[in-house]
């Protein structure tokens, strides 16, 4: 069976305990026990990593192409200020999905710029957990070759 990784940023061990107004009281082992359940259905071992830090973030990504087929990151506040996970997801030759709980679009507008989107095959935002489970089937399609 295939692997995906999906790799939480800083903060979002937080979730469910935290401005549950912006990202709900869903807690983060049942984004990915949701998350893992629908990897399985289309054929993926769906591993999960969470780290408040950057370096431990980014040795998870380097680590990548030996494990997996493709990763979902939600780099949380490094979104918009790590140019060093930015550079580490160029370093790998593996498809990410970038997703987000809330709609980055809409709050703060130092949020609205991600610098981590560029280099992902795409970005999925303001489903709240649900933008786990669409991350994933995007990247299921990407990696199946189907359009999206």
């Amino acid at each position: 069976m295939k692997k995906i990784l999906i790799i939480h940023g800083p903060n979002l061990n937080m979730l469910g305990k935290r401005e549950r107004t912006v990202y709900g009281d869903v807690g983060l082992e049942e984004i990915n026990k949701k998350a893992a359940k629908y990897g399985q259905a289309l054929g993926y071992d769906v591993e999960n990593f969470q780290s408040n830090s950057e370096s431990d973030i980014i040795d998870a990504i380097h680590a990548t192409p030996e494990i997996y087929a493709g990763v979902i990151i939600n780099p949380g506040a490094f979104t918009h200020t790590s140019y060093a996970v930015r550079d580490a997801i160029t370093a790998v030759n593996v498809p990410f999905v970038e997703v987000h709980l809330s709609n980055i679009y809409s709050r703060e507008e130092f949020r609205h710029t991600s610098v981590t989107a560029p280099v992902c095959a795409g970005q999925i935002c303001g489903f709240g957990p649900e933008s786990y489970v669409l991350g994933i089937e995007a990247l299921h399609r990407l990696l199946q070759n189907k359009k999206i």
